[in-house]
């Protein structure tokens, strides 16, 4: 028997999953890697609009994901935890396994059909 209780599993799903749903979030938390950013740099960075980053890093922000530090007229962005940053690498290794794997059996597959 699994020692991850539902609760536990739903808080997960409803704080850290929801967060990283979206693509556009994933990214804001990498480009957060080198240091605080403001979100004009940020939207330029990953040629978005402001606005559309302002509502990503709001989500973020509820699930404390990133921190916020105003400093005078702007507000800097920091990932809240580097771990997850670690998770995210760890999920891309992952997947970067699973399309290997993809394109060798893909690859075994036309090789006995020739």
């Amino acid at each position: 028997m699994s020692s991850v209780s539902e609760s536990e599993v739903m808080q997960l799903h409803a704080e850290i999953c929801a967060g990283l749903a979206d693509p556009k979030r994933i990214m804001i938390l990498y480009e957060l890697v080198p240091g605080p950013r403001n979100v004009n740099d940020i939207a330029a960075a990953l040629g978005a609009p402001q606005p559309q980053i302002s509502r990503h890093l709001k989500v973020l922000r509820e699930r404390g994901m990133v921190i916020a530090e105003r400093h005078g007229a702007t507000v800097a962005y920091t990932v809240a935890d580097a771990r997850i940053i670690q998770a995210l690498d760890l999920l891309r290794q992952v997947l970067a396994d699973k399309l290997r794997n993809q394109a060798a059996l893909a690859a075994t597959a036309a090789s006995a059909s020739e």
